[in-house]
């Protein structure tokens, strides 16, 4: 995978953050947000099928309201984001205009994403306004979310439209240049990484929590999004927003900013659903021969013999993280056994669990076909 190759990307995602397109005090910055459509639209009629991923609701809403700083509470945030996302998805919509592109926007919330049904119903909806030529503008319905909005921030929403469409390539301009090997704001000696072709758990340790005083993402959140969004086997690039024409100098091959190079296969539909759709109920711990196998190139299913701990209080069915010893997540996958289960036959033989619990459905706790790897 080499830069040059962005120019083939066809389905692409962009998602600006509230710092790219609002100035410090959190009135919209009209001049960045017109290059930016400009950008988008005339890609658009390049041939190119563009997705937007917007945040600066609660920004803008702040403004409006003459509010001296973002709400600490849930309800003074969805108040701010209420009032914020008409008057942001206004501008877009007279701007592209401007243009000649038609928008749609498209509000969506973690419980679209949990329930298979919903997700595929998301889906078709994308399919049905690109194939129609329409430029969807994703935000988060904040206004709804029952969870602080910092959970459902709009670096990782980018990643899971791209997985939901089935994108090509996810853009992320934000106010940082990229990846460095340390915080460039404490260690004036940092490097911006131009590549990464893997997300160590050293390079998750080393990113920080939210940088900015208007968005709720800083480059933890960032990495989390690469990779949910390279695991699915799409490309992402994380640009500073206030370069000129940065989505341009991208897909034109150009080496800005920081590449996250995707794995060469793709996840199937239910797959990427189960890796980054589905809500996770809890979480269990493998030894490290266990972490080998799964690994291992096609993985393997997971036996009660190579578990060592379980967290949360989960049925079977449900979604659970597989961590390593040190806590890294090597995986996602459905179980066939409760929490409760798992916590009596965890470290034991298969051909022990029917003594054990008294019955036995499977012989594996997660099925490979019903696992999916992150590393």
């Amino acid at each position: 995978m080499q830069r040059e190759d962005l120019k083939n990307a066809t389905r692409i995602v962009v998602k600006v953050g509230s710092s790219t397109i609002t100035h410090s005090n959190g009135k919209c910055d009209f001049a960045r947000i017109d290059r930016l459509t400009r950008e988008l639209a005339d890609w658009q009629n390049r041939g190119k099928q563009m997705i937007l991923v917007t945040s600066g609701a609660v920004a803008v809403g702040v403004d409006r309201l003459g509010l001296p700083e973002k709400p600490k509470t849930i309800p003074g945030k969805q108040a701010a984001a209420a009032v914020g996302q008409g008057i942001l998805m206004h501008t877009y919509e007279k701007i592209f205009a401007e243009y000649g592109q038609v928008v749609a926007q498209v509000l969506l919330t973690r419980m679209e994403t949990i329930d298979r049904h919903r997700y595929t119903n998301a889906r078709n909806t994308f399919m049905e306004l690109i194939n129609q030529g329409v430029i969807p503008i994703v935000n988060e319905n904040d206004v709804v979310a029952l969870d602080e909005l910092k959970i459902g921030d709009n670096d990782n929403m980018s990643a899971l439209v791209a997985s939901i469409v089935d994108a090509d390539l996810v853009i992320i301009l934000s106010d940082v240049d990229g990846l460095y090997t340390a915080n460039p704001q404490t260690h004036p000696d940092a490097k911006l990484l131009h590549r990464v072709d893997e997300i160590t758990p050293e390079i998750e340790a080393s990113a920080g929590g939210a940088g900015s005083s208007v968005g709720t993402g800083g480059m933890f959140t960032k990495l989390q999004a690469a990779k949910n969004a390279t695991t699915s086997g799409i490309n992402l690039v994380i640009a500073s927003g206030s370069m000129k024409d940065a989505v341009t100098r991208i897909l034109e091959g150009e080496e800005i900013g920081t590449l996250f190079v995707s794995r060469e296969s793709r996840l199937q539909f239910r797959k990427r659903w189960l890796a980054f759709g589905a809500r996770l109920a809890g979480k269990i711990t493998v030894d490290a021969g266990c972490e080998r196998a799964i690994k291992k190139a096609g993985g393997c299913s997971i036996l009660p013999v190579g578990i060592v701990k379980v967290e949360g209080d989960f049925e079977a069915g449900n979604t659970v993280s597989v961590v390593t010893l040190n806590g890294h997540e090597i995986a996602r996958g459905l179980t066939h056994y409760s929490s409760e289960e798992l916590s009596k036959i965890l470290g034991a033989q298969s051909e022990d669990i029917e003594s054990i619990l008294g019955h036995k459905a499977f012989d594996e706790v997660i099925h490979r076909d019903d696992l999916v790897i992150l590393t």
